[in-house]
C-alpha cells in the first residue's frame, strides 16, 4: 500500500472495479431471504446536494451492512423525471424540459457514482420515458373502467401567468412562487383518483405500521382528518333542492339560526340566480376566488359573507334560516357547508355579530344561563341542553346520540363519518407529464384510448409557448385523433398531463423488473422483492408521496396484481443538513467562496469587509449557506464525506454542518490508514487470533476484548437504531486502543494474531461507511475478495466479559480524573479511589464532600 493516502486515486479504482465486475447487480434468489434498500429518487434538478449526500450515505451503508450479512439486497436508483420542478428548472435555464432532464441525469448519475454507493444501476428508471409511464397509462384505464378514475369540473389554484393549476404548496400567501403573481381559484374540467374510498383503511393501517416514525403516522391521520358525527338535511324553502351539512356538534342543530356555504359551493350560483343577490353573490365569488383558500390562511381572515337571496328550513325547529356564502366556508371541510350555531361556534359568532343575526344558546355551562345579548364570545364547552324542546335538561353528550335517533328515524338525516381528506386530482395544464390516456369524441363522448395504442408519446420536440404554457393543445399531430369508437377523424386527444405524485407512486415496483414489456412488473419478481424492507428520506413527503404510494398500492392489490396492501414496512425520515449563513453588509449574503479568513475574522472577498454569521439554517441557494459535494469530493474524496455525513449526528436529527468536522473525518482516515502501514509487513501471511482471552497478556487482551465488544457495538448501533454515529466513535476507540499495543506486547505469535484480527475488525466494520478506503486495505492484508463478499464479523461471548472498568469522577458535575478497577469493585473502596486521585484532590481540596454518589462500573460524582 501507498505510504500516502490518496483518495481520489483509490476511489477511481475500485469504483472502475466495481463497474467492470457487476458487483451490485442482483437478481432474485429463492434460496436467500431479500432485503430491499431504497431511498427515495430524486428530481433530476441538475446536481446533488448535501442532502442527497446523506440520505443516499444512510442508506448505501444498511445495504452493505445487510448484504455483509448474507442478504440479497435490492439497492436501485433512479429519476423523478416528470412534473413541474423539472419544467420550471428547464425554462428558468431557457433549456427545453428533455434536453435539461437528460443531461442533468447523465450529470448527476455520475456524482452518485463517484459517492461509491452499491446502485444495481442495471435496474435504472427514468419516468419521462415511454417504456415507464405506458405502464402507468395502462393503470390509469384499469383504474377508469373500475370507477376509481372520473373526471368532473372543480375548483382549483389557477396561476394565470403561467396558464397552470398549482399544487397548495405552491401558493405562498396567495401567490404564485414561480411568478409572484395573484392566484385565483377557477373551475376547471379535472381528472380525479378515488382515493376517498380507501380513507378509513389508510388510517387504521397507520397503527399497523410499527417500523414507521410516530411523527408521520400522526401527520397522515391528521391529513386523512377522520371526523365522527351526523349529516342533516336543509331543504331549501320553495324548492326541492336540499343541503347536506355534516357536523360533528349535532347536539346544537336546534341553536342553528342561519346557513353558510363556500364560495366555491355549486349550490351557490344557482341559489342566487334571478335575486337580487345575484350580482353582488357573483362579485363576492370573484373575490374570494382570489384569495389563499387553504384551513390556515382562512382562519386569519375577517369573517365576511353575502345572503344568497335564499332560506333553508332547520329541521328540528322549523326555524327559517337565511342562506349566506361566506369566506370561511370551505368546500374541503365536510359538504362545504356549515349549519352555523353562532352561540357555540366562534366563527359564526363574529358573523353573527357582523350581520346581526340572531343567536340563540342551546347548550349551558354546568350551573350558569347564557344570555344571548350578553355574550361576547361563543361557548364551545359541554353542560346542559336548553331551548331544545325534548331534550331540554340533559347533558349535551347524551342528548347527541338521541339527537341522532330523531333525525334517523324521521328522515332529516343521518350518523356520518367524514375525512378531510379530498379526491387526489391528478390533471396538470403543462407540458412536461405523462399524457392523460382519453379522447374526447363529439359523437361518443369521453373514450378511453385502447390498450393496444399505448404508450401515447410525450413529443419531446415541442417548445413551449410564452409563460410556459403547455403546447399540447395547439399540436394538431398530438391533440387530433380519431375516435376508437366511432371512427370520426376530428376526436381531440386529452392535453393535461398527470401530476408528477403518480410516476412516485409505484416506481418502487418497477424497480423490481425494469426491463418487464408486457406488463407494469414481473409479479413473481414483486412477489420476492416487494414489500421494501427499508425505505428513506425526508420528512418533507411525511404526507403526499408517501400517503399517495400507500393509496397507489391498495389500488394495485384490489385489481390483482399485488398481495400486499403495504409498501414500506420500515421508513426513516432523516434530518435536514444545516450550515451558518454568512452576510456581508454590502453584498448581503455569501458563498463559502467569497468569504476569507484572516487570524480568525471572516472578510468578504469582494469588499473586504468583515462577515456576520447568521443562525445555523437549512442549506439554500438562497441563503447562500450550501456546500458543493464536487468541492468535498476534490479536496477530501468520498470516504471523508461519507464518514462526516453519519458520524456529525443520528440520521434522524438536522445535520449542523462544520468544516471542523469534515476535517476531523480525514484525520481519523489518515490515522487508520498509517496505523495499518505500520503492522501490515508484521500481519502478513499470519491468521487472525481465535484462541483462549484469558492466555492473552495484559494490552493484546484488552485489545481482543475490545475488539469483539466492539462488533457487538457497531452491529447493535446499525441494526438497532441506525445510530451509525455512535458505531463509528465505538471504531475509532477500538483504534486507540490499537495504538496502545506495543513491539513487546507479548509472544510474536499472539501479538501478530490479535492485531491483524483487530485490524481485519475495524476493516470489516468500516466497510459499509467507507467502501473505497476498507477495499483498499483489505486488499493490501492479501484478500482477493470485495468486503461485500466477507460474511459481518460476529463476536465471541467469551470475550466480552470486562475484568477491568474505567471510572469517570466528577466533581459537582464536571469531570476532573478518570481510574481503573477491577470490576464490580465494593462502592466504599471505589470512593476512597477517587478521593485520593491526583487530579479530582485539586478540586476537593479540605472540603469535606456533602455527597458522594457512585454509578456501578461507571461514576463517581462528588458534591462538595
Amino acid at each position: 500500500m501507498d505510504e500516502q493516502y490518496d483518495p481520489r486515486k483509490i476511489e477511481q479504482k475500485w469504483q472502475e472495479e466495481w463497474e467492470r465486475s457487476h458487483l451490485f447487480e442482483v437478481d432474485v434468489q429463492a434460496d436467500r431471504p431479500k432485503y430491499y434498500l431504497l431511498e427515495m429518487f430524486p428530481y433530476p434538478s441538475g446536481k446533488i446536494h448535501m442532502g442527497h449526500v446523506r440520505n443516499y450515505t444512510i442508506g448505501d451503508v444498511v445495504a452493505r451492512y445487510k448484504r455483509m450479512q448474507g442478504f440479497n439486497v435490492l439497492h436501485p436508483m433512479g429519476w423523478d423525471a416528470f412534473g413541474m420542478p423539472a419544467e420550471n428548472a428547464a425554462i428558468a435555464n431557457n433549456t427545453h424540459p428533455a434536453e435539461w432532464t437528460y443531461d442533468n441525469i447523465a450529470y448527476m448519475r455520475n456524482q452518485l457514482k463517484q459517492l461509491g454507493f452499491s446502485y444495481d444501476w442495471s435496474r435504472e428508471v427514468t419516468t419521462c420515458t415511454p417504456d415507464y409511464y405506458r405502464w402507468e397509462q395502462w393503470l390509469f384505464l384499469k383504474m377508469y373502467e373500475k370507477g376509481m378514475a372520473y373526471r368532473k369540473e372543480a375548483y382549483v389554484n389557477w396561476c394565470e401567468p403561467c396558464q397552470t393549476v398549482l399544487a397548495n404548496e405552491q401558493v405562498e400567501a396567495g401567490m404564485c412562487w414561480r411568478c409572484g403573481q395573484p392566484v385565483r381559484q377557477k373551475k376547471l374540467n379535472q381528472w380525479f383518483f378515488r382515493i376517498t374510498d380507501y380513507a378509513e383503511d389508510l388510517l387504521v393501517h397507520c397503527d399497523q405500521l410499527p417500523g414507521w416514525p410516530e411523527k408521520v403516522t400522526t401527520m397522515q391521520k391528521n391529513w386523512i382528518g377522520r371526523s365522527q358525527g351526523a349529516e342533516i338535511r336543509f331543504a331549501v324553502e320553495e324548492s326541492d333542492t336540499v343541503i347536506p351539512v355534516f357536523t360533528t356538534r349535532h347536539d346544537t342543530v336546534f341553536g342553528a339560526t342561519f346557513m353558510c356555504l363556500a364560495p366555491e359551493h355549486p349550490l351557490v350560483p344557482q341559489l342566487a340566480a334571478g335575486t337580487e343577490q345575484a350580482a353582488a353573490v357573483s362579485d363576492f365569488i370573484e373575490r374570494i376566488s382570489l384569495q389563499e383558500r387553504t384551513s390556515k390562511a382562512v382562519e386569519t381572515y375577517e369573517k365576511e359573507g353575502v345572503f344568497t337571496g335564499k332560506y333553508c328550513i332547520n329541521p328540528v325547529t322549523g326555524r327559517r334560516m337565511p342562506i349566506y356564502t361566506a369566506n370561511f366556508a370551505l368546500m374541503e371541510y365536510g359538504t362545504g357547508a356549515v349549519m352555523s350555531v353562532p352561540a357555540h361556534d366562534q366563527r359564526d359568532f363574529d358573523f353573527a355579530r357582523k350581520y346581526d343575526l340572531p343567536i340563540i344558546p342551546v347548550v349551558n355551562p354546568e350551573g350558569e344561563t347564557l344570555v344571548a345579548a350578553q355574550m361576547t364570545e361563543a361557548y364551545a364547552g359541554d353542560g346542559l341542553m336548553v331551548n331544545s324542546g325534548a331534550f331540554d335538561g340533559q347533558p349535551n353528550r347524551q342528548a347527541m346520540e338521541k339527537i341522532a335517533d330523531l333525525l334517523e328515524a324521521k328522515g332529516l338525516g343521518r350518523r356520518a363519518i367524514s375525512y378531510r381528506l379530498r379526491d387526489w386530482g391528478i390533471s396538470r395544464q403543462r407540458y412536461w407529464g405523462a399524457p392523460i390516456p382519453m379522447i374526447y369524441c363529439d359523437t361518443c363522448g369521453t373514450v378511453p384510448v385502447p390498450e393496444a395504442d399505448l404508450p401515447i408519446v410525450l413529443p419531446e420536440d415541442a417548445h413551449l409557448l410564452a409563460g410556459g404554457r403547455s403546447p399540447l393543445p395547439t399540436l394538431d399531430h398530438f391533440a387530433r385523433t380519431t375516435c376508437p369508437k366511432c371512427g370520426r377523424t376530428d376526436a381531440r386527444r386529452e392535453t393535461d398531463t398527470m401530476d408528477t405524485f403518480v410516476e412516485s407512486s409505484w416506481y418502487f415496483e418497477r424497480y423490481c423488473s425494469p426491463k418487464c414489456n408486457e406488463a407494469m412488473f414481473d409479479r413473481d419478481a414483486v412477489a420476492y422483492w416487494m414489500p421494501v424492507d427499508q425505505y428513506i428520506g425526508g420528512v418533507e413527503h411525511a404526507i403526499l408521496h408517501l400517503l399517495y404510494s400507500r393509496y397507489f398500492t391498495r389500488v394495485l392489490h384490489d385489481i390483482g396484481l399485488i398481495d400486499y396492501k403495504e409498501p414500506f414496512t420500515r421508513l426513516l425520515t432523516q434530518g435536514m443538513v444545516c450550515k451558518e449563513t454568512m452576510s456581508c453588509p454590502q453584498h448581503g449574503y455569501l458563498f463559502p467562496e467569497q468569504a476569507r479568513e484572516e487570524r480568525g475574522t471572516l472578510y468578504c472577498t469582494l469588499c473586504d469587509r468583515p462577515i456576520t454569521l447568521g443562525r445555523v439554517e437549512k442549506m439554500s441557494k438562497s441563503k447562500r449557506n450550501v456546500v458543493d459535494p464536487n468541492v468535498l469530493l476534490e479536496r477530501y474524496g468520498a470516504d471523508t464525506t461519507r464518514l462526516f455525513c453519519l458520524f456529525a449526528a443520528p440520521p434522524e436529527r438536522d445535520l449542523e454542518w462544520s468544516d471542523q468536522g469534515v476535517e476531523g473525518s480525514a484525520r481519523f482516515l489518515n490515522r487508520v490508514w498509517r496505523l495499518a502501514g505500520t503492522w501490515l509487513d508484521v500481519v502478513q501471511g499470519v491468521a487472525s487470533y481465535d484462541g483462549p482471552v484469558e492466555s492473552l497478556p495484559d494490552t493484546l487482551r484488552q485489545t481482543y476484548r475490545k475488539a469483539h465488544q466492539t462488533i457487538e457495538k457497531v452491529t447493535r448501533d446499525i441494526e438497532d437504531r441506525f445510530h451509525f454515529n455512535t458505531a463509528i466513535s465505538a471504531v475509532m476507540e477500538l483504534v486507540n486502543q490499537m495504538h496502545a499495543v506495543g513491539p513487546d506486547d507479548g509472544g510474536a505469535d499472539q501479538r501478530k494474531g490479535v492485531m491483524r484480527h483487530a485490524l481485519e475488525t475495524v476493516i470489516l466494520l468500516l466497510s459499509p461507511i467507507v467502501p473505497h478506503f476498507a477495499q483498499e486495505l483489505w486488499h493490501a492484508l492479501g484478500h482477493a475478495q470485495s468486503t461485500l463478499a466477507v460474511p459481518w464479523p460476529v463476536w465471541r461471548k467469551d470475550a466480552l466479559v470486562q475484568e477491568e472498568a474505567t471510572i469517570v469522577v466528577q466533581v459537582n458535575g464536571k469531570l476532573r480524573g478518570r481510574f481503573t478497577t477491577a470490576v464490580d469493585t465494593d462502592d466504599d473502596t471505589v470512593k476512597q479511589l477517587a478521593l485520593a486521585d491526583e487530579r479530582v484532590q485539586k478540586f476537593v481540596g479540605d472540603k469535606a464532600p456533602k455527597k458522594i454518589v457512585v454509578v456501578k462500573n461507571k461514576l463517581v460524582n462528588i458534591v462538595v
